[in-house]
């Protein structure tokens, strides 16, 4: 069994870096485009183009992968991010429970 991601999109915005002790924490949104689908069939617009719709994902980078990336990197630029999905639950102040999920980046390709 393996849990791997491998995404190529674009930085959503600048990543933002913050310590926990020594760890360096870097966290940035990839996006990335997948097609329109409307009753199973791709979407086209006028022009012929397949239209897509954007999706979000949350990435985490930890010490010099994540400094790397924020040192780097910015809002646009193209990246292939290979890692591993985590799943967070927590109970919020209200008593409801939460999850969230992130892709934990192992590597982080600058393209």
């Amino acid at each position: 069994m393996k849990n791997l991601v491998i995404l190529i999109g674009r930085i959503a915005a600048a990543p933002e870096t913050r310590h926990a002790g020594e760890t360096a924490i870097t966290s940035f949104t990839l996006v990335t485009d997948r097609p329109k689908l409307v009753d199973g069939k791709t979407v086209k617009n006028e022009a012929g183009y397949t239209e897509t719709l954007a999706e979000f994902h949350r990435v985490t980078a930890f010490n010099g992968l994540g400094t790397s990336v924020a040192k780097h990197k910015k809002k646009g630029d193209l990246v292939e991010v290979q890692g591993r999905l985590h799943y967070s639950k927590w109970t919020d102040r209200e008593g409801v429970d939460r999850y969230a999920v992130e892709i934990v980046a192992e590597e982080v390709l600058f393209l």
